[in-house]
């Protein structure tokens, strides 16, 4: 027996791994791949899931809610799209996913377990959005994604640019304040970045709900907390990754995500175990079904930069802007180091929600976001101890454990 090392590198809003299969001596990797493309005939009379090629928009009208797409340009001229579940109460909610998510992971769980659907069924008008250079938002008014400055971005730029933007839109576009931003992971992490950075914008936000906010992240368990060793050394991690975007999309992992995990028992299972090694092991609570929907949507696209923006976060324990190195920062910062993101400065209310068995966001690192905020509604732990980081947008008993406290806290404002 020996070991071949399978870039089978499939991201899961803010995930990344590598798997390590073991196979005869003589089978290669291309005789793997042959093996896995001679199964197509079983692979294309088996039972697909029918909403696996369906758009955002597509998933929304099928579940019989009608839905829209804005298109708004950012300051610096990303142009964004916007989903929209219309609802009969004039409180407008925003949803902001994770890295390498989309709109589409809010209605991906179905019509009775998708939090979009949940906010939309108590009338509330909902908002879905989507950060730049995601599958949804890959344009520009004068850059192409084939052009490096496309990727030149972070969480930073989706703070003070991408929120800003969605957010004025809403309010604009409705003439009510936003009444609940709601974000998971990196759409935690955006958030923090605009209310510390643009205060002017904070006040349209009467609340924020934070899912497995990954804000501090130096003690995640997750194995990605590895890559956080070469956070200073962009050109090797950009070599690994990909130069601009994360782990651009290719032949071989387009064929993966279409025909390794969608049919056959076994292959759902590493693909689910995958997902449980850097999210956390929770197989009561992931819905297997999914998987085809989840692989047609994500991963949905993400900078380079991001990913080594969050390794520069593990490394250090702090939350502050990108770090260019001792030069640039006293050009770009007039300090060597970069400056922390005041979180003591926010006023609006939050209310956190994090789990035990969550490898990204670690409890130790989010008691800590809670108490450098001023102004708190809530810090809920999920009463089940194997919920994970993804649990909270596609988990089984999400709309029990997590959504019912959600709304409560909701109704207050």
């Amino acid at each position: 027996m020996r070991s071949i090392v399978i870039a089978f590198l499939l991201l899961f809003c803010d995930l990344v791994a590598a798997v390590t299969f073991d196979i005869p001596q003589d089978t290669s990797l291309s005789a793997l791949m042959n093996m896995m493309r001679d199964s197509k005939e079983q692979l294309n009379s088996a039972k697909f899931n029918p909403d696996a090629n369906l758009n955002t928009v597509q998933l929304i009208r099928k579940a019989g809610y009608p839905a829209e797409a804005h298109v708004i340009q950012t300051q610096d001229g990303y142009l964004l799209t916007l989903h929209r579940i219309p609802g009969d109460k004039h409180q407008p909610v925003l949803l902001q996913h994770g890295l390498l998510c989309s709109s589409a992971d809010w209605v991906i769980a179905g019509k009775d377990k998708g939090l979009a659907f949940i906010l939309a069924d108590q009338g509330y008008d909902v908002w879905l959005g989507n950060i730049r250079g995601n599958t949804y938002s890959r344009a520009h008014v004068s850059l192409s994604p084939s052009d490096s400055r496309f990727w030149n971005f972070s969480f930073h730029e989706m703070g003070i640019y991408d929120l800003p933007t969605m957010i004025s839109y809403i309010t604009n576009t409705t003439s009510h304040p936003l009444h609940t931003y709601i974000g998971h992971s990196m759409g935690t992490t955006a958030f923090y970045v605009m209310a510390a950075e643009r205060p002017e914008i904070a006040p349209m936000v009467q609340m924020m709900i934070s899912l497995a906010p990954a804000v501090f992240v130096n003690h995640m368990k997750s194995p990605i907390r590895y890559f956080s060793r070469f956070a200073y050394n962009f050109k090797k991690i950009a070599e690994f990754f990909g130069e601009d975007e994360f782990l651009p999309q290719n032949s071989v992992l387009q064929f993966l995500s279409k025909y390794g995990c969608e049919i056959f028992d076994i292959e759902k299972a590493i693909c689910a175990n995958l997902i449980f090694l850097i999210c956390g092991f929770d197989k009561e609570q992931f819905n297997y079904t999914l998987l085809p929907v989840i692989l047609n949507h994500d991963p949905a696209g993400a900078s380079t930069k991001t990913l080594v923006h969050f390794s520069q976060e593990i490394e250090s324990g702090k939350f502050c802007q990108y770090d260019y190195g001792r030069e640039q920062n006293l050009l770009i910062y007039n300090a060597t180091e970069p400056p922390n993101y005041n979180l003591t400065s926010i006023t609006v209310p939050v209310a956190i929600f994090y789990a035990d068995n969550d490898w990204l966001a670690n409890s130790l690192d989010v008691k800590k976001l809670y108490h450098l905020l001023p102004n708190k509604l809530d810090m809920y732990r999920v009463p089940f101890p194997k919920f994970n980081h993804l649990d909270f947008i596609w988990g089984k008993d999400a709309p029990e454990l997590v959504y019912k406290r959600l709304l409560e806290i909701m109704k207050k404002i």
